[in-house]
């Protein structure tokens, strides 16, 4: 069954185009990771799906039901957890979520029973009387998930869920998502594509308002399999692999060229050009060999290379 299907979906705002002809389908159960760069489109998207916001042109259907016309009718189906979710800071969590509760008409029996369940998953049951306002980011925003799963919904949307976090913040809201694989269709926005690659089953890669592919994240892997190279060099040539690497990234057989550190990444089109010109030029930047690895493609090789192709095509 399909849980979200987009189709021919624009958004215009002004002068500006922030959807052009979008086309997605998401399957019930699936873990879906929405990828994009920021401004690429993916708030919008969810703000439309979920009724917040309304489309130019183009028909969107959660759960079967069309948007917006089905849309009191789908808030009953559905959680959201915005990028900035709101709190009253006074409340403690149990307050908030039995408010919520109150919200959809949840019974005292099923909101008591609910938040206990929920204050569990989101480990702040010892939280459960503390002030909201006191809390730490990643505590907020595991309260703020447990609100969007409060009515139990059959699709859950989050848009950017762990982008403001800090590691251990990041590691306990995605550990939270990865909980709720088979309980609900997680349609989730990232621009961050660790985040994407550790939690999601399938990935849509959205640029400029259109759908670059959308494809389960072993398949991707699998079809843009491309071998990468990792350089690293002593630190007495850190000022040297900067200009080389800049110089590299105007070679025909290299895709992408990403500096971290003393560590360069590199993606290439052809693997056995790359292993005679990589060491020849690193010789001739008389850069300090550390390290040269071949090494599989991550997700985040794989992004730049499908977005840099939609780029050149447009």
């Amino acid at each position: 069954m399909v849980a979200v299907r987009i189709e021919e979906l624009q958004k215009v705002f002004g002068a500006f185009q922030a959807l052009n002809g979008l086309n997605l389908t998401v399957e019930e159960g699936a873990v879906f990771g929405f990828l994009g760069p920021n401004g690429a489109g993916k708030t919008t998207t969810i703000r439309i799906l979920t009724g917040l916001a309304y489309a130019s042109s183009g028909h969107t259907w959660v759960i079967g039901k069309e948007v917006p016309a089905n849309g009191q009718e789908i808030a009953r189906y559905i959680g959201y957890l915005p990028e900035e979710p709101a709190f009253y800071p006074w409340m403690t969590p149990r307050e908030f979520l039995d408010y919520v509760g109150r919200v959809f008409g949840l019974t005292a029996t099923e909101r008591s029973s609910r938040i206990k369940e929920l204050l569990a998953l989101a480990g702040l049951e010892e939280a459960a009387k503390r002030r909201i306002g006191g809390f730490s980011r990643g505590m907020r925003q595991r309260l703020a998930l447990a609100q969007a799963l409060l009515n139990r919904p059959e699709v859950l949307f989050l848009d950017e869920p762990a982008s403001a976090l800090d590691p251990e913040g990041r590691k306990e809201v995605l550990n939270f998502i990865e909980s709720l694989r088979g309980q609900c269709t997680v349609f989730m926005s990232t621009h961050i594509l660790a985040d994407v690659e550790r939690v999601c089953d399938t990935i849509g890669i959205i640029n400029r308002g259109k759908l670059v592919i959308a494809d389960s994240r072993e398949s991707l892997l699998s079809k843009y399999a491309i071998p990468a190279f990792e350089v690293e060099v002593d630190a007495q040539t850190e000022n040297g692999i900067i200009t080389w690497c800049n110089a590299l990234q105007q070679e025909s057989w290299v895709k992408s060229a990403l500096l971290q550190g003393l560590v360069a990444r590199i993606v290439v089109s052809d693997v056995e050009l790359a292993k005679r010109e990589l060491l020849a030029s690193i010789t001739q930047a008389g850069l300090i060999l550390a390290r040269y690895e071949i090494v599989r493609p991550s997700l985040e090789d794989i992004f730049l290379q499908l977005v840099n192709q939609e780029e050149k095509q447009q």
